[in-house]
Formats: structure tokens, C-alpha cells, sequence
């Protein structure tokens, strides 16, 4: 570990931090604070954060891993590609991810050709070294992963690979846990990986249109320690303002260039979150110059609608921090890590499948 991180993991600066969230935090009311990133889960419960504070402080975990969110229907359509003989590259966390009837995993165990990737280039490479096969590249995240996708269908990759697009922005999913009537929020931990994208400018929508305090951190102890410092110093103070922890990483504009990059590949468009329904203005697809590359067009898919959840499953109050993980009936029970039924049991990102570890390694 460098000193830096080090730093970031200090005992005696961690008990500073946890001595003024006490001293800020209210006397008698709730305070609830939302985060939208699942490596923020990690290291809230990894290094048991929820133990150090004020019984009436809550942080809950929002709807922050991307392969939680993506819906059984495009899963269904991965699935259905790979049946058809198409190879079908993923990244590692996606190959589990239940759709309507089956995984991926499922698709491969019955002889499609799978395969996990790191990147789109990967599969870029591959489809150039197998040209008598054809491919498509499943191309999952939030804004942190959506610039690497761009960049290679502007490269104009070859014809025999596809892209089937399922990135999500974060923002519009913020604003969905603001209109749920029966989840009170007191402020945003907004995520460090995505914002290094968009920029701190992303989020001026909730301070100054809702009132919420929010704050960018970063993913050490401290950072979001820090970060509940300033949300509860907002809170009792009477203020909502936008302000940046992660000032090592991000910045106002964001990565403008990354930022240009999407512009020029994707539109922004209605998309479908699992559980959640469609969310206005939450995905990204393929402009109209590049829809050679469109899987969907490519191959004609076409999936009428998905199941997202199977019966008993929770999933979708947890991603919105309604109920824990321990709250779901299924959890470690008839869905545990080893056999998932719900996608937040897969991810490592995924605030199940954080919680499951959690518990193993106690």
C-alpha cells in the first residue's frame, strides 16, 4: 500500500473524523445518507464504517453497480445471441447475472461460445483474429466504462463485431430515489469513479433544485468518513451545497475529452433498470451513424419483455436502500453468492454479494 493510501486508512485521523460526525450529527432525528457506488459498499462494510457512527445516522447503499441494475431482458438478449452461434464477449461479473430464464454462464454450460474480456478492445481483437466468426461485445456500466466503448466504435472496429449497448448514467437514477415518496434522503454521496467522468457540474441539479446536499468522494476510510462529515456539517448547518472530497481526482468539467467521446457515439435515450422501471433520459444508444455496429440491428434481436425478478427476490428495494440485504427472505437462504437468484447477489459491486463476504469472513 503507498503512504498515500495509508494516510487515508489512519486510526488516529479516523477517530478525528468520527469524533465530529458525532458532534454534528443531530440529537433526536434521523439523518439518512445515500450512496450510489458499490465500491463505497465495499468499503463501508469491508472496514465496518455503519459500526463507527451515531445510531441515527444511516448511510444507505443506492443503486450504484452496473450489473445490478441492467435488466433481465438484455441479459435475455446476450443470452439469445450466444444461442444463435454468435460469439458473445463480457466482462467477468456479467457472466452470472440472471436474465428472464437464464445466465450467460447457463448459455455457456449448454455450448455458446462465451467469452470474458477486459475491455472492448479485447473483443476487437479477437474478432479480427476469428473474421469467419461473428461477434458482439456486451458493453455494460455507468459513465466510468461508456468513454472506452466509444472510442472504439469511433474507431469503426471490424464488421464482424457488434455492439450491444447497456450503459446507464447515474445522475437520472438520483433523481428517481428523490421521487420515492416513502424513502426520506438527507443527502448524496455521489461516486468518485463515475464523477472523474462527468465532473462535479453533473450533480448542481440537487443542491440547488432539491435541496439535497451532496458530496463526491473517494473510496478510502476517510474519504467517506469525510464525506458524512460535510453532509451532517450541511445538515446542521441548514445549507445544501455541492462540494468535492475526491479533489485528487475530480475535478469541476470532469474528463471533458472522455465526456466528447460520448457525445459523438451515443445518444442519451429512456432506459430500463432492473426493478425499476424506465427511467427518462438514464441510457446510452448507438447514433444513427454507427448502428452498423447495433447488435440489435446487426442481428435483429428482439426480446418482448424481461423478468427481473424471480419470486421472494428484493433485489430492487435494495438497490434503492428501502431494505438491507438481511431484510430480503432469500438472502443466504435459497440466494447466496455460490447460487444467486437475484443480481445483487453477483457483482462484486453488487451490496448482497458484499454483505454475503462479509458475513463468510467473520
Amino acid at each position: 500500500m503507498s503512504r498515500m493510501f495509508e494516510h487515508f486508512r489512519d486510526p488516529k485521523l479516523a477517530k478525528r473524523v468520527v469524533e465530529k460526525i458525532h458532534d454534528f450529527a443531530p440529537k433526536h432525528d434521523i439523518v439518512k445518507i445515500c450512496h450510489v457506488c458499490g465500491t463505497h459498499e465495499w468499503t463501508i462494510t469491508h472496514f465496518g464504517l455503519r459500526s463507527l457512527l451515531p445510531q441515527n445516522v444511516e448511510v444507505l447503499a443506492g443503486p450504484g453497480c452496473p450489473v445490478c441494475v441492467t435488466p433481465a431482458s438484455e441479459i435475455d438478449e446476450a443470452v439469445q445471441l450466444a444461442l444463435r452461434g454468435v460469439v458473445v464477449a463480457c466482462f467477468g461479473d456479467a457472466l452470472r447475472v440472471p436474465g428472464s430464464e437464464k445466465s450467460l454462464l447457463d448459455a455457456k454450460a449448454q455450448g455458446a461460445d462465451v467469452r470474458v474480456v477486459y475491455s472492448a478492445l479485447n473483443a476487437i481483437r479477437m474478432a479480427e483474429k476469428e473474421p469467419d466468426k461473428e461477434f458482439a461485445f456486451f458493453a455494460i456500466g455507468f459513465e466510468t466504462t461508456a468513454p472506452s466503448t466509444a472510442i472504439e466504435i469511433l474507431k469503426k472496429p471490424p464488421k464482424n463485431l457488434g455492439f450491444l449497448v447497456s450503459h446507464r448514467l447515474i445522475p437520472p437514477a438520483m433523481e428517481l430515489l428523490l421521487g420515492i415518496g416513502d424513502l426520506h434522503i438527507d443527502g448524496f454521496i455521489a461516486p468518485g469513479h463515475v464523477s472523474t467522468i462527468i465532473g462535479l457540474k453533473a450533480y448542481e441539479i440537487f443542491p440547488k433544485a432539491y435541496r439535497m446536499p451532496t458530496v463526491v468522494a473517494g473510496f478510502e476510510p476517510l474519504d467517506v468518513l469525510l464525506a458524512i462529515y460535510m453532509i451532517l456539517k450541511q445538515v446542521k448547518n441548514g445549507v445544501a451545497s455541492l462540494e468535492n472530497e475526491y479533489v485528487r481526482a475530480v475535478s469541476w468539467e470532469g474528463n471533458v475529452k472522455a465526456q466528447e467521446l460520448m457525445q459523438k457515439a451515443f445518444k442519451i435515450v429512456d432506459g430500463e433498470w432492473r426493478g425499476l422501471g424506465k427511467l427518462p433520459s438514464s441510457a446510452l444508444k448507438l447514433r444513427e451513424e454507427y448502428r452498423v455496429y447495433d447488435a440489435h440491428e446487426k442481428f435483429g434481436i428482439k426480446i418482448n419483455r424481461g423478468k427481473d425478478l424471480l419470486p421472494g427476490c428484493q433485489c430492487h428495494l435494495v438497490m434503492i436502500g428501502k431494505i438491507k440485504p438481511t431484510e430480503c427472505p432469500l438472502f443466504m437462504k435459497a440466494c447466496t453468492p455460490e447460487k444467486p437468484m437475484g443480481a445483487c447477489m453477483v457483482s462484486m459491486e453488487g451490496t448482497c454479494s458484499i454483505w454475503a463476504k462479509a458475513i463468510n469472513s467473520t
